[in-house]
């Protein structure tokens, strides 16, 4: 079987988890101030960031994350998201799901992501 991957990678093929399970609800591009950056560049680093966040307060980083989905407004969008996913997480990166939607909560969002976070350790095969 062929497997086919992209490079460079935004991604893990797999990830194990070996303890509970820490779920990260949809996290939106949303400052402290209240603002939404215009751009999908931003918005991604933005809500990365939100995710991050999320880890720290359960002492964890972005090596426990196991599993990741983006919703995507716009798959023109991809090279930019592309580039700013590559710019923020460490490697190992998370699998990982893109989904291409037709509308988000707020007009002005162009994207959202959810996690799945390891609180027993994770591993990259």
């Amino acid at each position: 079987m062929l497997l086919v991957t992209s490079n460079p990678r935004t991604y893990s093929d797999t990830r194990t988890a070996t303890g509970p399970l820490l779920f990260i609800s949809g996290q939106v591009p949303v400052a402290d101030d209240g603002t939404v950056p215009g751009d999908i560049a931003a918005q991604t680093r933005l809500v990365l960031r939100k995710i991050e966040a999320h880890l720290a307060a359960h002492r964890l980083d972005w090596d426990a994350v196991v599993k990741v989905t983006y919703f995507l407004r716009d798959i023109g969008d991809l090279r930019s998201f592309r580039e700013a996913v590559l710019a923020e997480l460490p490697e190992p990166r998370p699998a990982a799901s893109l989904v291409e939607v037709s509308n988000l909560i707020d007009p002005r969002f162009r994207i959202e992501i959810e996690a799945i976070a390891d609180l027993g350790g994770a591993t990259t095969r």
